[in-house]
């Protein structure tokens, strides 16, 4: 793991137009920030692109990191900020959340539910039962590795609502793998 000193000396010379700076940031930065955004908008070409708009905006400000949080937790905060404003776009252009609800996932059908035994796999069905605010939370602390004072500011809220949300979210994913017949120990 780089260290955020790195990172931040990378903005500095992004901030007088480094090139290299700024490919060296998207080397270290761009799988873990592409599987955020994947996991929030669930489309891999919107991700993708999502991605790009975060490094974009690097590009032209990094002269405005102030230094208050790591390197990396400015990005998921831009990320999240991007992937929320485009959710809500696609929302009032004819986003139907209701037809959407109605669409059958064909990932949680019994003959697939049978065919994946992996916990690997059933933790991911399971995380998918969660809300979009639980499973952000899992995402950033689990997956991103992030601190509870990390998520508060990349997600806007104060931490003991993190610590709240990740209480109730690791309840309810314990009662979801229950159902899946998946016991909470790992060989």
């Amino acid at each position: 793991m780089t260290s955020s000193a790195d990172d931040a000396d990378l903005l500095q010379r992004i901030a007088r137009q480094d090139q290299l700076a700024l490919r060296t940031l998207i080397g270290r930065h761009h799988v873990r920030l592409y599987r955020f955004l994947l996991r929030l908008v669930r489309d891999e070409a919107m991700a993708e692109e999502l991605a790009n708009e975060v490094f974009m905006e690097v590009w032209r400000n990094a002269g405005r990191y102030e230094g208050r949080s790591q390197v990396g937790t400015w990005l998921l905060s831009i990320a999240r900020n991007r992937a929320i404003s485009r959710l809500r776009k696609r929302r009032e252009l004819g986003w139907d959340e209701d037809a959407a609800a109605e669409i059958a996932d064909e990932d949680d059908d019994p003959e697939v539910t049978t065919q994946k035994r992996d916990k690997a796999a059933a933790l991911r069905r399971c995380l998918e039962g969660l809300t979009v605010e639980h499973r952000e939370i899992i995402d950033l602390v689990y997956y991103q590795e992030r601190s509870v004072s990390e998520v508060a500011e990349i997600v806007g809220i104060p931490e003991n609502t993190v610590k709240t949300r990740l209480y109730y979210a690791r309840k309810k994913l314990s009662e979801l793998m229950l159902v899946q017949g998946v016991d909470r120990g790992w060989p």
